[in-house]
């Protein structure tokens, strides 16, 4: 991954993600958010998701916390299915392209993808379970809803290079 090389800057951003139907919907009422949890990682991979779990924030991008189904410590969502994180995920291969934009917050590093709609997805890097943030176009106007998240992640889930 080719963060590390190259100087990047947080600027707002026009950032905004196509979720996918079928990981992602609202459930009824629009209390929780589904959201389908990634294969079970490996047991430290877990650990760290589980520490990260417990220490996001209450709020992102002023949207409050929801529940999300199935439960599950390698989830979490704000605003129903508006931001929507997974802890443990297998590592992205786009993470070996060094074209790909990426910026640091609070010193952690974020890979920024462009998918569906023109959105982004954001997936940590350089850190021992690779974590990955949604964010719907209403609710992804830029990088500052990184903040929290990245404040939680860099004090749970340690710098490295995960082999999962």
């Amino acid at each position: 991954m080719s963060l590390h090389r190259r100087p990047l800057r947080v600027l707002a951003l026009p950032v905004a993600l196509a979720v996918s139907a079928a990981a992602l919907a609202c459930s009824p009422g629009g209390s929780g958010a589904r959201v389908e949890p990634p294969p079970a990682p490996p047991t430290d991979v877990a650990g760290f998701c589980a520490a990260l779990h417990k220490e996001l924030p209450e709020t992102v991008a002023g949207l409050a916390r929801t529940r999300t189904e199935p439960e599950s410590d390698l989830t979490a969502s704000w605003g129903g299915s508006a931001i929507v994180l997974r802890c443990g995920i297998a590592k992205p291969p786009e993470m070996l392209d060094p074209k790909q934009e990426g910026v640091h917050v609070n010193g952690v590093a974020w890979l920024l993808q462009k998918v569906g709609d023109g959105g982004f997805r954001f997936t940590t890097g350089m850190r021992l379970a690779y974590t990955e943030v949604r964010v719907d176009k209403e609710h992804a106007t830029d990088a500052g809803m990184l903040v929290g998240l990245s404040a939680a992640i860099a004090a749970t889930v340690p710098e490295g290079f995960s082999s999962y």
